[in-house]
């Protein structure tokens, strides 16, 4: 259940607030102040705010400004200042949406879901963009490029070398045999030729060697390879 902060000094809107957002599957907590709000948000992580502008001691833009902002928290500022200057003050101090009083219950409903949805698609992009790139120490495989790099240095590898660094960066723990290492470089069966990957382990290490003395891959007698600590 998504959890909403609702910052509004009037307690009939905040009350109203609070009941449409409940009945619409929200979980609510409400503040009054400014400084209210900021103490909520030390304590508790939302996935939206609703915040008016007009609040007593510390307010709504001050709210904003102190706010250390997470990408994955929107604000949506309800208020009933009307004027362009307002609004582009608000957005520009970190609000995602401005929503002027009185406003409709139903259209607010959709900017949340909106707001929502949107973080949702920065979320999902950021864990495929993270999901693209393998890294161990200071060895970086992205699977977007085909490119791999070695403290900053481009590394060129054929493509069973790729493939044979890409499954050892995907299971960084695991002790693979010959057979597992060329069924997925080659994808085919494994006909039992150890100096394939032998040689192939060899290359790679060679190549690694030219940028760092650091070890990257591991020799498990009697096993197989595996990625180095």
């Amino acid at each position: 259940m998504k959890k909403i902060l609702v910052v509004e000094d009037d307690l009939n809107i905040n009350n109203m607030l609070r009941e449409a957002l409940e009945e619409a599957g929200y979980e609510v907590v409400q503040a009054y102040s400014g400084t209210e709000a900021m103490l909520n948000v030390g304590m508790t992580e939302f996935d939206l705010i609703l915040l008016d502008l007009m609040l007593p001691g510390m307010s709504g833009e001050e709210f904003l400004k102190l706010f250390n902002k997470k990408e994955r928290t929107p604000v949506i500022v309800l208020s009933a200042k009307d004027e362009l200057d307002s609004k582009v003050d608000v957005l520009s101090c970190g609000a995602d949406d401005y929503i002027t009083k009185p406003f409709q219950l139903k259209e607010l409903l959709v900017r949340i879901e909106v707001a929502l949805r949107r973080v949702n698609r920065n979320i999902e992009k950021s864990q495929d963009e993270t999901n693209q790139c393998l890294s161990h120490k200071d060895l970086l495989l992205n699977r977007s490029s085909y490119e791999v790099r070695l403290a900053g240095n481009l590394i060129s590898l054929t493509k069973q070398e790729y493939k044979i660094l890409e499954l050892l960066l995907l299971h960084p723990n695991k002790v693979f045999s010959k057979q597992e290492i060329y069924n997925y470089a080659w994808e085919e069966y494994f006909i039992g030729e150890d100096k394939t990957i032998n040689v192939h382990i060899s290359n790679i290490r060679m190549k690694l060697k030219k940028v760092t003395e650091d070890d990257y891959i591991d020799t498990v007698w009697g096993i197989g390879f595996k990625l180095s600590k």
